[in-house]
This record gives C-alpha cells, sequence and structure tokens, in this order.
C-alpha cells in the first residue's frame, strides 16, 4: 500500500461477522508491516472498539457500519464510521485498577484496552454524518531506531569546541546517513516534524532518487559535524525547499551551516532547479539570520504549521504552535510575465515582490476573463499530519472551485487539522476575482511562493480553532514584521 492510501468496508452489525471485521483489518496491517506483538495489540483493540459500538447500538438502530483502514507515514489509520446513537466517551467512568479482587469494575476497560494498545485513540461528532471512532498504530522502526542511534549515549551536553577547526563539506556518503538521525535526535529529540529524518534509509533512498540532495559538514578526523539539504517536495517541483539543516551543539560557532548550505548551490545537480525557498521559525530569530546570511529573501508568513511539542535543545520551549517565516532565493532570473494579484493586496504582493528583486506587471484582468463556469476544478493536498497542517493547491479552476474548497476545509477541520494553506496561481486572471470569495470562508492572507508547481502563487491560510498570540512571534528584519502586522489585520480570527 501507499502512505495514505485507504481500503474501505461496510460490515452488518451481527456478532456472527465479527470474525471477518478483524481478519480484514488483520490484513491489512500485515500488509503495511505489522507483526507478532504488535498485530496482536491491533486485534484487541479492534475487538474493543467493535463491541462498543454493538454494545451501544441495536440491529434496528444501526444495521450496518464502516471500517477504514489508511496506511500512514509510519503505521496504520484504523477509522470505524457509524450511524448509531449518540455516544460521549467522556461520560464513561475511568478505568481504575484496584489491588481489592472484589473491588475490581469493567466500566471503562474497553477503553481502557484500546488506548494501552494503541498509539493514539479519539472520538469524533460528524454530526448528521454520525460519528467515528479513530485509532492509529505506528510500527515499531522507531524503537529499534533508539537503540541504533544509542540514545543512552549521546544525551549528554557536549562542551563547545571554541577553537577554529578545518573541516570538510560535501556531498552524504551513504553510511553516514545515520548520522544525520543522531544529529536530529540531539537537536530536536524525537519531536522533529518529518520523521524521514529518523530512518536513515529513507534518507539514502531520497538520495538515490534525486528527491534530496544532502550535505554534509565533517572533521578533518572523519567527526561528523552537521547536515543541510535541499528537498523537492513535489515530482514535478523546479524548487527546493532547503530543510533539515542540524547542527551538533559542539561544533556551532563554526560556521559549518553557512558553508553547506552556500556548497549545496554549487554543486550540480540531477534535476532542474529555479529557486529554493525555506522555513524559519519564529520562536526565535537564529535561524532567520542563516537566510539572511544565504540571500533568501522574506515573501510570506505561515502561521500555526507546526506543533508546540517541537523542541529545540537549549532552548526555551514555546506554549503555542510554531509559526514559520517563509523565504525563497532565485537560482535562475524569472521571465518577467503578467500576475493578477488581488487588488486589495497589491500593495503589499508588491513589496513582496520588490523585495525579491523582480518587475512582474502586475495585470487587471477584463470582465470576461471573470468566468467559473467552465469545467471541473482540480485540487491536489498534500497533508502532513505530524505537524497537523495541509497544502491544497489549485491546479485548474472549474465552476465548482468554492464547493470544492468548502468541501476540503470543512474535510480537514474534521480531521482537526491545524493549519490549512491554499495556493492559487497569480497568473490565471480568474484568481484576481476569486480571493476576495476564498476570503470569506475564513481564509487570509500569508504571502507568496514564486515559482512553485502552479507558478507563482498567493497563498491564504486558514487556522482550525487554533489560539495563537502574535506577540510571542519573534521577527528580524523590518519587512517581515510589517507582513506580520499586515496579516494580523486581515486575520478574522482576531477580536477587536
Amino acid at each position: 500500500m501507499e502512505t495514505n492510501e485507504s481500503i474501505k468496508m461496510t460490515f452488518p452489525n451481527k456478532l456472527n461477522y465479527f470474525f471477518l471485521v478483524q481478519l480484514f483489518v488483520r490484513e491489512i496491517a500485515q500488509m503495511i508491516g505489522f507483526s507478532g506483538r504488535e498485530l496482536n495489540q491491533i486485534d484487541v483493540a479492534v475487538e474493543e472498539s467493535v463491541s462498543n459500538i454493538m454494545v451501544h447500538n441495536s440491529v434496528e438502530d444501526l444495521p450496518t457500519f464502516d471500517i477504514i483502514c489508511e496506511k500512514t507515514r509510519g503505521g496504520i489509520k484504523i477509522i470505524l464510521k457509524e450511524m448509531g446513537i449518540p455516544f460521549d466517551p467522556e461520560q464513561i467512568k475511568k478505568y481504575e485498577l484496584s489491588k481489592n479482587l472484589d473491588d475490581i469494575s469493567a466500566s471503562g476497560l474497553g477503553i481502557y484496552l484500546i488506548q494501552k494498545m494503541m498509539d493514539n485513540l479519539s472520538f469524533r461528532n460528524l454530526g448528521t454524518e454520525g460519528k467515528e471512532t479513530v485509532m492509529i498504530k505506528y510500527l515499531p522502526e522507531l524503537d529499534v531506531l533508539k537503540e541504533r542511534i544509542e540514545v543512552a549515549e549521546i544525551v549528554q551536553t557536549p562542551e563547545i569546541i571554541t577553537e577554529k577547526i578545518e573541516y570538510d563539506v560535501r556531498r552524504l556518503d551513504e553510511n553516514e546517513a545515520i548520522e544525520i538521525s543522531r544529529c536530529a535526535y540531539k537537536t530536536h529529540g524525537y519531536t522533529f516534524f518529518d520523521d524521514h529524518i529518523y530512518f536513515p534509509e529513507r534518507l539514502v533512498e531520497m538520495n538515490r532518487s534525486s528527491q534530496m540532495i544532502s550535505v554534509v559538514a565533517v572533521t578533518k578526523d572523519h567527526v561528523f559535524m552537521g547536515h543541510t539539504a535541499l528537498l523537492y517536495q513535489y515530482p514535478d517541483d523546479t524548487i527546493a525547499e532547503l530543510t533539515f539543516a542540524f547542527v551538533n551543539l559542539e561544533f556551532r560557532g563554526q560556521g559549518a551551516l553557512n558553508r553547506m548550505v552556500d556548497y549545496l548551490f554549487q554543486i550540480p545537480k540531477e534535476r532542474e532547479l529555479r529557486g529554493s525557498y525555506a522555513y524559519a521559525v519564529t520562536n526565535h530569530i537564529f535561524t532567520q539570520k542563516s537566510m539572511v546570511k544565504s540571500q533568501f529573501k522574506e515573501c510570506g508568513i505561515m502561521l500555526a504549521t507546526s506543533p508546540a511539542t517541537w523542541k529545540f535543545k537549549g532552548m526555551d520551549d514555546t506554549f503555542q504552535r510554531i509559526s514559520v517565516l517563509l523565504s525563497f532565493k532565485y537560482i535562475t532570473p524569472p521571465v518577467p510575465c503578467d500576475i493578477f494579484i488581488p487588488e486589495h493586496h497589491k500593495a503589499m504582493v508588491g513589496k513582496i515582490y520588490q523585495n525579491l528583486g523582480v518587475s512582474h506587471h502586475s495585470a487587471v484582468p477584463s470582465a470576461a476573463e471573470n468566468r467559473f463556469d467552465i469545467g471541473e476544478s482540480i485540487l491536489e493536498s498534500g497533508l502532513n499530519e505530524l505537524e497537523g497542517c495541509v497544502e491544497i493547491y489549485v491546479l485548474t479552476y472549474g465552476a465548482d472551485i468554492l464547493h470544492q474548497l468548502r468541501k476540503a476545509l470543512r474535510n480537514f477541520c474534521l480531521q482537526q487539522i491545524s493549519a490549512i494553506n491554499v495556493f492559487l496561481k497569480l497568473t490565471d486572471p480568474r484568481t484576481y476575482w476569486l480571493t476576495s470569495e476564498i476570503e470569506k470562508m475564513g481564509f487570509f492572507f500569508a504571502g507568496i511562493l514564486p515559482e512553485s508547481r502552479i507558478g507563482d502563487a498567493l497563498i491564504l491560510q486558514y487556522l482550525n480553532n487554533v489560539p495563537l498570540e502574535y506577540d510571542k512571534i519573534e521577527l528580524l528584519s523590518d519587512l517581515s514584521r510589517e507582513l506580520l502586522n499586515y496579516i494580523k489585520d486581515h486575520d478574522p480570527n482576531i477580536i477587536d
């Protein structure tokens, strides 16, 4: 199965079908890679969750229910969706173990067992569409990886090397991939937003396929210092993200990050590269300084895209979801073209383009170009469950564009995705007319991304019940602070 691929089956609400339910889920879990103890735990969780459905619903109330098995990044998501009598798990008495056998009660035992067997359990009310139980189980690879990283050996904080040392910057050797995972762990523990970084074999494969270009810094004594990479997010991308940047604590201050970034842009590329973008966290300004040194220019701010649980060793914890500053750097000069900036954002977008050193022509479409009655819309989404955010690219406008966006927005909100970002094609005149209609759904301005998979894109963002304090966002440059104030002024979640 491919990641995010799902299989759905409908079962009668009858006990004699119970073994088929377990067999279905078990077969899918085995296909994904589960075995042994973890597979048995999934069996127990499915048994308890299906039992809950059957106990609380008669066949007359609920003749059938659905089970959806989805392969996620690192594991399996199991969804039991049904239209039975409303059920509030909070009303069930919490199960408590007791040393006195006479005091032991079965109340709440089913939910207790599911929570013990699975990594995540949630219940969602879907209104007129019923309700669902969602269970997530991760493959035990991270447990194996913890042993390979030798946590006990590396958790000690090393002393920073103050004298300047000599070191080499070069492409990654495949046997060094484990050092990247170790470096990520030293910096972020197991909280980093992309779990690819914790699987050395994945990093090797991504480099082999040219999806990623990794560069490392290594001392003359062959001690690993740090890593950074260019990552193509989509197969048809001609821009790549500068990401996975780590330097081991003892080597900070040696200029390794700047040298690795410079080297990345100098070496030949197997794929076309028109530009590069980077996200710098805004709970401190250190990564923003690195972007300035590497000649990246600010072009947007994406609010609440990463969970507050993302840790930075040696820095204070944040208590709200982390926002990021989006910056861009052209590798090849852009060809001037007509772009259709919505009138109410023209001044801000103009400042961003001026900062990027680009002279596109801001055009106003004719009334005849304000048409959305042809064909179907095509949207593509990139969901990052670990971060709780999603990117929606509008590839083609059609007559149903607003309906499709409302549908996508509703689905992601029901999935409890915190940050939802929409990318609109600036070279399409219909973006000029449509933006204000999309903003009526609760979306608001975030910035632009040049040379994206749909060309230069206007970014709108939506926050799904996310508490956010703007004064906790730290920014380095005057333009980024002006951009944040502009975004705040357009954020419909701000109550004066």
